[in-house]
């Protein structure tokens, strides 16, 4: 029962930067415990993010526009700087797995989900997909249409769908700014996952250093779900919630060390360790904006359909994630193979359109026919049959088994068999 092994991890041999993480350590059984950890070779890799521009303030004569095209709350935070903590993420990469789209930890499975995009950037998600400097003052609205269209451009282009280059803007955002009236009719939110989504899949690759996509809902994940590795002095938050880590600064200068703590401190997280439903906190539902807790958003969260981003197409399986939704999590069927749906990105050749492959846009057009129906529990987690099978067959450590002492005799937790099978 449950996911098989050989297709759960098909990529470790081709081309996942898991595969080579063993490399990396001297395998001489001489060495003693505490010199083997200092004389650890150095990663063979720390990811470099896509640093975004700050070059266009947000003038208040812009908002009208930007809450006609869903991008308010998303401007917001532009107005302010976040920095990757880039030996974190590049741990936490370690464990995305593009078989599942989840990240593999010791106690299951989790990932980021069109729900966490509400809540962290405040865009919307029930909606179909598809050089200036500042407004002069005393500007008639013709021209500050133009400069908004200009600064949803430079939000489009670096906030939500940033590529390596850090610089540049895809021309293929002028048709939409054209036409402010119909932004608000977008998806942002899944189309902004969806590309999130592939650009872990490609930085997973153990030949890919540089990862793009919108960071400042990567990083907030982290913090608001892992407690472990949240900074300290960051307990005021607003809306969006990913504004809670604006102006943090990891000041990393040595980050070889600093990857393998990190991976080892996810390695020896306990179930506890990872809060599945973060955002049902009195705190956190206060300055919640009611647009977010609508139905017609809420219950595609729980959806399992394709995420479209022009030609980018991935998949939200959530059917994995149950407990961040307040279910219980039993063995997951195999995850769809989308594989070959990898390498097409829009270039050379490759054009796409829905009429390409029509059943990807079908998925997304009937989305509401495939959301999930589960029971809500008060002790969300995963099931013990779902546990069992991980400890069995999931890839739970990455560390050498010398650091990590005896976290693989560790039990099933007691609530688990409490859980039943989901």
């Amino acid at each position: 029962m449950g996911d098989d092994p050989g297709r759960l991890y098909r990529l470790d041999g081709v081309a996942h930067i898991v595969g080579v993480i063993n490399d990396e350590w001297f395998s001489d059984s001489g060495i003693c415990y505490w010199f083997l950890i200092m004389v650890y070779v150095i990663p063979r890799r720390c990811i470099s993010s896509v640093r975004r521009q700050q070059e266009m303030r947000l003038d208040e004569r812009y908002v009208p526009y930007l809450q006609m095209a869903s991008l308010y709350h998303l401007a917001r935070l532009n107005d302010r700087w976040f920095r990757l903590d880039e030996p974190l993420v590049s741990a936490f990469v370690e464990r995305w797995r593009p078989e599942t789209h989840t990240f593999h930890m010791p106690f299951g499975e989790c990932t980021i989900t069109l729900q966490d995009v509400a809540y962290q950037l405040g865009l919307p998600v029930d909606r179909h997909y598809e050089t200036f400097g500042e407004c002069p003052d005393g500007a008639d609205e013709e021209t500050v249409r133009r400069f908004a269209r200009a600064y949803m451009m430079m939000l489009l282009g670096t906030q939500l769908f940033a590529d390596k280059s850090g610089n540049r803007i895809h021309i293929r955002w002028l048709p939409y700014v054209a036409r402010l009236e119909e932004m608000g009719g977008y998806s942002w939110g899944s189309a902004a996952l969806a590309w999130l989504y592939r650009c872990m899949c490609r930085v997973a690759n153990r030949h890919v250093v540089k990862l793009a996509g919108p960071l400042q809902l990567l990083q907030p994940w982290i913090f608001w779900r892992f407690p472990t590795f949240r900074p300290a002095g960051y307990d005021a938050f607003s809306w969006p919630l990913a504004s809670r880590w604006s102006g943090y600064n990891p000041g990393i200068s040595n980050k070889g060390p600093c990857i393998q703590m990190a991976r080892l401190k996810i390695d020896l997280l306990q179930p506890r360790d990872f809060i599945w439903m973060p955002y049902s906190a009195l705190n956190v539902i206060q300055v919640v904006h009611p647009e977010v807790l609508e139905p017609r958003h809420t219950m595609l969260w729980r959806c399992v359909t394709s995420l479209i981003y022009f030609a980018v197409v991935e998949w939200h399986q959530v059917d994995r994630v149950l407990p961040q939704f307040g279910g219980v999590q039993p063995p997951p069927r195999p995850a769809l193979n989308i594989d070959f749906l990898m390498s097409k990105d829009g270039r050379g050749g490759d054009r796409w359109f829905p009429s390409h492959l029509p059943d990807w846009h079908l998925h997304w057009q009937e989305r509401a026919e495939h959301i999930l129906q589960f029971d809500i529990v008060s002790d969300p987690g995963p099931s013990h049959e779902f546990l069992a099978w991980w400890h069995q067959h999931g890839k739970r450590f990455l560390s050498p088994e010398m650091l990590l002492g005896d976290s693989r005799g560790i039990p099933i937790p007691e609530e688990a068999t409490q859980r039943g099978a989901g």
